[in-house]
């Protein structure tokens, strides 16, 4: 039998970035992450919103329930090794920009960093919260959105098995 995720098809990877003031090993900190995602959709026009879903158990959770805030950045598909490094690897004791060799900005209406590779971003306020299982969809009101390019961007269907479109 085939995964529901291979039926489903190719979904848009997006690496969210995020901050927020957390405890790592007792002591308070401001803390940037950016992980994989490729559990992402538009929900509405009109306001802009945009959903992210992510596992209850991670630490990019932690980070943007404390923060409210997420960057939607997706990604051309020459950055298809960073995307696995980054879904792969917890950002509480490393700092995967560095490791993955990301070069980042400020985005422009929150407090956070995005990509300056992205083929385009979208910056987002957390509105809603909806419990899904093991993840929470986090829904985000666009404050600001840019495409910066037009390169092929890469596609997630299930484990390691990607898509360029």
């Amino acid at each position: 039998m085939v995964s529901f995720m291979e039926v489903a098809g190719a979904r848009p990877v997006a690496l969210i970035t995020t901050r927020a003031d957390v405890d790592v090993l007792g002591k308070k900190t401001s803390k940037d992450n950016v992980f994989t995602c490729s559990w992402n959709m538009p929900l509405s026009f009109n306001p802009a919103l945009y959903a992210i879903a992510v596992g209850k158990q991670r630490f990019s959770y932690r980070l943007i329930k404390s923060s409210q805030l997420f960057v939607v950045n997706f990604i051309p598909a020459t950055l298809k090794k960073e995307a696995v490094y980054c879904g792969t690897q917890s950002g509480e004791f490393i700092d995967k920009f560095k490791e993955a060799k990301l070069k980042t900005e400020e985005a422009e209406n929150i407090e956070c960093l995005r990509l300056k590779d992205a083929v385009a971003f979208l910056e987002c306020e957390v509105v809603n919260e909806i419990e899904a299982g093991d993840h929470v969809l986090f829904v985000g009101r666009v404050v600001n959105s840019k495409i910066n390019a037009d390169k092929k961007r890469l596609y997630h269907i299930t484990g390691d098995k990607f898509e360029v479109i």
